[in-house]
């Protein structure tokens, strides 16, 4: 029987993505490792590897169909000795529907059968089945989940125990949409995988997160000779401001251990690791890839992966590894000269510090003037996840850890 292949999830938020090219076709022979395809997930453009030898024998969804989703069969390889009947039984064997935009190709993608080794099931109230491991609907059943609500992230898009412990009912989500109109001219540009998953995770957020947000100004004067001492120590390297804030977030968190945390429902995940997502803004949207363990890192190792993880940003060359599962996020627009500004939680992350530039302002300490260099932060907070007076502590040991970079050391 013919071998099935199915749209992967290379990704830990992919529900669906684009096939963007067949790097092989009809009649090729194919071994474990060759590039099928690229993907285009809601974060980079990916190479899917075959795991098993054979010849492909039919290839179901084209190339340039968006919006398939995890899952669906796109392709059938067939073992050695094998002929096109091998595929008979697959092909007569009926598709449940599967929503596919079929304007990007003119033949419309069968939709995508049931793995045959996934036996454990359930059905939707739509109809549609929902693969799922027995622990994942044991734990939603114990939760009062419908386990058809929840978005499976293992093998074939199956649902399995992490999807439902971090799982977030939508119940409440709306999206607005409105008529677009004016007489202005205008050029019309779809949506990317990416904007749309920027539009639908920040809108969650905005509308079942809870925000609270709590500000600061931060004098830099002793970081700038820190940071120009260091650089100037050696052509290696080149520590940025940046560099130091990832630092002193990351030794933060571990001062305020009550704000590295997560809310899931009815249990809260508290981390014991500080892994810090940095924003870095790419063509058509942004990406956060995470600085694990950031805590147990100098200032050159934190240099030297953050300008490697912003290069694979910007090259559309990040892997899931590198950008999932960060427990607190930061957000800088200072060297865009923004003064001030308010960020959106990334779930289910519980905080995020949003970073304006640093300028020369006038200064009162001890009742005499003077100028400084100052620098406004703000965190933004999920009161579900942190209190007040939490956050106010743990943007207090930011601001220490700032304007002392020699309590960094320690």
């Amino acid at each position: 029987m013919a071998i099935e292949i199915f749209m992967p999830a290379l990704s830990p938020t992919m529900e669906s993505g684009t096939l963007a090219n067949w790097l092989v076709k009809e009649g090729d022979t194919v071994e474990s490792g060759t590039i099928l395809a690229e993907i285009e997930t809601d974060k980079a453009t990916m190479e899917y590897e075959s795991i098993d030898d054979g010849v492909v024998g039919k290839i179901i969804v084209a190339d340039g169909t968006e919006n398939v989703a995890v899952g669906t069969l796109i392709a059938l390889l067939l073992e050695e000795g094998e002929d096109a009947s091998a595929m008979d039984d697959i092909s007569s064997g009926g598709m449940a529907s599967v929503e596919i935009n079929t304007e990007a190709s003119p033949a419309a993608a069968p939709a995508p059968v049931a793995p045959a080794h996934v036996a454990p099931t359930t059905i939707s109230p739509t109809g549609d089945r929902v693969f799922s491991s027995p622990l994942a609907r044991r734990i939603a059943a114990q939760k009062d989940i419908n386990i058809a609500d929840v978005s499976g992230t293992g093998p074939r898009g199956r649902v399995i125990k992490r999807d439902v412990e971090s799982y977030t009912p939508r119940e409440v989500i709306r999206t607005a949409t409105f008529q677009l109109h004016s007489d202005a001219p205008f050029e019309e540009i779809k949506l990317s995988n990416m904007r749309k998953t920027i539009a639908k995770r920040l809108t969650e957020s905005k509308q079942t997160v809870p925000h609270f947000y709590l500000g600061v100004d931060i004098e830099l004067d002793n970081l700038l000779a820190a940071r120009k001492e260091l650089n100037g120590m050696s052509d290696d390297y080149k520590i940025s401001v940046n560099d130091f804030i990832i630092r002193a977030c990351a030794l933060a968190l571990k001062k305020v251990p009550a704000a590295n945390v997560q809310f899931g429902g009815d249990v809260m995940r508290h981390y014991s690791r500080s892994d810090v997502s940095v924003a870095v803004a790419i063509p058509g949207g942004l990406v956060t890839p995470v600085i694990r363990g950031a805590e147990q890192k100098g200032l050159r190792q934190i240099s030297d992966e953050t300008k490697e993880l912003a290069k694979k940003a910007r090259d559309g060359k990040l892997m899931p590894e590198d950008y999932a599962g960060g427990t607190f996020s930061i957000s800088n627009l200072g060297m865009m000269g923004i003064k001030q500004f308010q960020a959106v939680i990334n779930p289910p992350q519980a905080a995020i510090l949003a970073v304006g530039s640093g300028e020369q302002r006038v200064v009162i300490n001890n009742g005499e003037m003077k100028p400084a260099t100052v620098m406004s932060v703000n965190l933004a907070c999920d009161h579900r996840a942190i209190d007040g007076a939490v956050g106010a502590e743990f943007l207090g040991a930011i601001k220490t850890y700032l304007e002392h970079p020699s309590t960094m050391l320690l």
